[in-house]
C-alpha cells in the first residue's frame, strides 16, 4: 500500500500548532489535545480488541507492526499533548511541527522500514526540522538541539523487546526536552 494517505493525515494535524499560529489560546490547545486523547484512547481499544477491526480506515491507515500494538496516530496524539502541557508554546509548537510535517517530509525520501535510516534522510530531515524551529523564531542553538533530536527520533526506531518505539510518540518529545534544555539549562 501507497504510504501517501499516511503522511497526508499525518500532515494534516499540522491544523493543531497552527491553530495557535492563528491566535488561538495555548488552554484551548491543551483542552483540544487531551480530548483527542480520551477519543484516540477509546478508538485503540477497541480497535486491539477487534471491536472495530473491520474499519477500513484502519486497514489503510496502520502499519503491519501497529496491527497489534498502539497505532502511530495514536502515539502521536498523546506525545502533542504531552508537549502541550509539559511545555510553553514557544517549544512545544515547533516540536509538533516537526513531527506533523517533518516525518512525513523524512518518509517521502525513505521507504518506511523498521530500521536506521540513511544518513543523508536523516540529515535532510535535521535541515527540515532546523528550518521549522528558524522560522518560528526558536533560538539558533535550541533549534539545533531540537532539530537534531528529531531527526535522531525518526531515523533510528528501537525495538525493545517486541515492541517498535514508534517515531510519532519520540519525536515530539525528544525535540521538546531537547529545545527546552539548551533553552533553560545554558
Amino acid at each position: 500500500m501507497s504510504e501517501l494517505p499516511r503522511r497526508a493525515v499525518h500532515a494534516s494535524t499540522s491544523v493543531v500548532p497552527l491553530a495557535w499560529l492563528l491566535g488561538a489560546p495555548w488552554a484551548y490547545i491543551r483542552g483540544f489535545l487531551v480530548l483527542a486523547c480520551v477519543v484516540v484512547a477509546a478508538a485503540e481499544a477497541l480497535r486491539l480488541a477487534g471491536t472495530i477491526d473491520h474499519w477500513r480506515v484502519f486497514s489503510k491507515l496502520t502499519r503491519e507492526y501497529e496491527q497489534e500494538n498502539p497505532a502511530g496516530y495514536a502515539l502521536g496524539a498523546v506525545s502533542m499533548a504531552l508537549v502541550a502541557l509539559a511545555f510553553d508554546p514557544f517549544v512545544a509548537v515547533p516540536a509538533m511541527f516537526m513531527l506533523t510535517l517533518g516525518d512525513p517530509f523524512s518518509g517521502l525520501l525513505s521507504s518506511g522500514d523498521l530500521g536506521v535510516k540513511r544518513s543523508w534522510v536523516m540529515l535532510a530531515t535535521f535541515g527540515f526540522c532546523l528550518a521549522i524551529a528558524s522560522l518560528l523564531r526558536v533560538p539558533l542553538y535550541a533549534a539545533i538541539a531540537g532539530a537534531a533530536a528529531a531527526a535522531v527520533a525518526d531515523g533510528v526506531k528501537p525495538v525493545v523487546f517486541t515492541y517498535v518505539v514508534d517515531d510519532n510518540f519520540s519525536i515530539p518529545v525528544a525535540s521538546a526536552s531537547a529545545m527546552w534544555a539548551i533553552i533553560h539549562l545554558l
